[in-house]
């Protein structure tokens, strides 16, 4: 008899939602519980999200593609487009090596910087570029893709000479996914993304929009997706019943918005509000830009538009308002820093974002739904040398 999607289903689902891949020798009790529950969760995921699940004797993985690809879904150790750019040489290196076969850190150089397809050869008297091999070669680490056998990498960043000996496991083989024709046959990114709709046309929709609500932070209601909202609202039970039944999260419906939420925090989820001083100003600036609604009313989609002098005159009014119980980073920057790390975050968060032509600051519905502010008896004093305000602000979601 086949298991139930069950509590420990739902444990295996969110593991393989939050992780690239879980690998048998670092993980096995969550490794055996994901073959255990393996058919329930595979129909699950092909179904709802037109996902392959793939459970190798070495690891399983969820391939999770999304329905448009958005800025903070690059590899988060990553800091500059060199990075992606030798992370592919990396792993078109690796191709030639076999499994358990030894390789030398300026082994890996030369060849690297021989097939670098970049204008400016790459140089590894450059500090910069050398601080960009570590970093990939770390996250090639981290991710399972070379084991390190001898050698410090941070060693690398003083001295050139420096060595290293790595290993190729045999996840280095599982890692990049295979297409129906040579990449090398796509012309662009939305040609690539459309092969993922062509085993299931007639699922296009249901598999878009599940994608959309679980890795995005909203899905809104805009000109040009009328119809996807329309499913949204139509079948509002139907999802409802679907996501609670197999996941944590609770399915909500607003006019321009739909989003999923956590009743309480828990891991593994990364939620709103985080740890970061960000999430905290974001919570005060949502109550600022409450009590301006009637002179700046939404428009049809939720949405509001500044200018770029508008929002920073309303985050320093936030400052002036707030910023006494904010940490001393946030109370000393200048205006432009703070617009920029703010802006940066509720973008991130897919709470705004900026027109590219015009450069007007467009705030989305989510925002609407976070409130923060202080308790009347908060007395925000200083910190110890470490600059940390004491006292918290009472946070609410209206």
């Amino acid at each position: 008899m086949e298991t139930s999607f069950d509590d420990k289903a739902k444990e295996a689902l969110a593991a393989l939602f939050e992780q690239f891949w879980i690998v048998r020798d670092k993980e096995l009790e969550l490794y055996q519980l994901i073959r255990e529950r393996e058919h329930v969760l595979k129909r699950y995921v092909e179904e709802k999200f037109g996902y392959r699940l793939i459970v190798h004797r070495y690891f399983a993985k969820l391939e999770k593609i999304p329905a448009d690809p958005e800025p903070w879904m690059g590899i988060e150790t990553f800091q500059e487009p060199l990075d992606y750019a030798l992370f592919c040489c990396l792993m078109a290196y690796l191709e030639g090596k076999a499994v358990e076969e030894k390789f030398l850190l300026s082994d890996v150089c030369e060849e690297i910087r021989a097939m670098y397809p970049g204008d400016v050869p790459l140089d590894w008297t450059n500090y910069s570029h050398r601080r960009a091999l570590i970093r990939v070669l770390k996250t090639a680490e981290q991710i399972g893709l070379i084991r390190r056998m001898d050698g410090e990498i941070e060693a690398f960043a003083h001295h050139v000479e420096e060595e290293a000996l790595y290993e190729v496991p045999v996840l280095a083989r599982y890692f990049m996914r295979t297409y129906p024709k040579d990449l090398l046959q796509y012309e662009s990114i939305d040609e690539l993304l459309a092969e993922e709709w062509k085993a299931a046309p007639q699922d296009y929709r249901r598999h878009r929009l599940y994608r959309k609500l679980f890795l995005s932070p909203a899905v809104y209601r805009t000109e040009g997706d009328e119809q996807d909202f329309y499913y949204l609202r139509n079948f509002r039970h139907r999802l409802r019943d679907d996501i609670e039944a197999h996941t944590p999260f609770h399915y909500e419906l607003y006019k321009n918005a739909a989003m999923l939420i956590l009743p309480e925090r828990q891991a593994p989820y990364n939620v709103f509000p985080d740890q970061k001083g960000t999430s905290e100003i974001i919570l005060h600036f949502a109550a600022l830009v409450r009590e301006r609604l009637e002179l700046f009313p939404p428009d049809e989609y939720g949405r509001i538009r500044l200018t770029p002098e508008q929002f920073s005159a309303w985050l320093v009014d936030c400052r002036r308002r707030y910023g006494a119980g904010w940490g001393k980073t946030y109370r000393d920057m200048s205006s432009a820093e703070l617009v920029r790390e703010v802006l940066s975050a509720l973008k991130e968060w897919r709470m705004a974002d900026v027109e590219h032509d015009t450069g007007t600051i467009v705030l989305y519905p989510l925002l609407g739904r976070l409130c923060g502010r202080y308790p009347d008896d908060f007395d925000a004093k200083e910190g110890e040398d470490d600059g940390q305000s004491v006292g918290a602000p009472s946070r609410r979601a209206d």
